[in-house]
């Protein structure tokens, strides 16, 4: 009997010298409690735990990737979207993400909404469509700094989808119709005053030389026959037909100079 009971106490000797011992990973510490209050961070690697008197808390290091629920806003502009996003974030400070918030995870994800709702809202939808990059940044500032107390660095926000109502994606699908319609004729337009102000400066040059355009006429010629027409253009200057419009009024006019 006695050796029974002594068998069964180095049993339990054993058994609590073995689970003093306790492995972390690199990537996990260990929030040691000294009969219920802090005491330290341990790890990674071997470390001792004795048992009864002190309790552990395993906190990972690795970056945590949080997607956030879709959630319903208003804009600015008074639009009803649906807008999802996802939260990268990781602890820092372990001591502060055990003693500071029952679950930084839970705290971490509500925070997100409440301020992706309130954070969107007050911008308009154009900006909601255009500027992700400026209020990714945004967001990320905002959450790291309510989180800075938790033990936990916001490393990124990214806006995933941004989703509308159908009627709200055919006005911008009209929207953008007609943006491209009034580009085309700013353009077009554009493309006439070039081509008038050039026209002018090849006037200016051949009013300096007339034959030219005697020159010009001979390579119009050229490209219509090679067009295979039937069609026969025979050049006039407009020198000829001034001087043809002289001749014709001239016996009008000394017809009235005599009478």
């Amino acid at each position: 009997m006695v050796t029974y009971s002594f068998a069964t106490i180095i049993v339990l000797v054993v058994v609590l010298i073995v689970s003093m011992f306790k492995v972390l990973r690199e990537y996990e510490r260990a929030v040691v409690f000294l009969l219920g209050r802090f005491y330290e961070v341990k790890g990674p690697g071997l470390i001792i735990i004795v048992p009864i008197i002190q309790q552990m808390v395993r906190v990972d290091l690795r970056t945590i990737v949080l997607d956030v629920p879709t959630q319903d806003l208003i804009t600015r502009d008074n639009v009803s979207v649906r807008v999802n996003a996802v939260v990268y974030f990781r602890v820092v400070d372990p001591k502060m993400a055990i003693n500071n918030v029952e679950n930084y995870l839970e705290a971490t994800s509500q925070l997100s909404q409440t301020t992706l709702r309130s954070v969107l809202g007050q911008h308009e939808l154009d900006e909601l469509l255009s500027a992700r990059e400026e209020l990714n940044k945004d967001l990320q500032v905002i959450l790291d700094q309510h989180t800075d107390n938790w033990g936990i660095k916001i490393s990124n926000v990214e806006i995933k989808h941004v989703d509308l109502d159908d009627s709200m994606v055919r006005a911008l699908a009209r929207q953008a119709e007609a943006e491209r319609s009034r580009r085309a004729k700013v353009i077009h337009a554009t493309g006439e005053l070039e081509a008038s102000a050039k026209l002018q400066e090849a006037a200016q040059v051949l009013n300096k030389a007339p034959n030219a355009v005697q020159l010009r006429y001979m390579q119009t010629l050229t490209e219509i026959s090679n067009d295979r027409t039937t069609t026969i253009v025979f050049p006039m200057p407009i020198d000829m037909m001034d001087k043809m419009s002289s001749v014709f009024h001239q016996p009008k006019q000394q017809k009235d100079k005599s009478s």
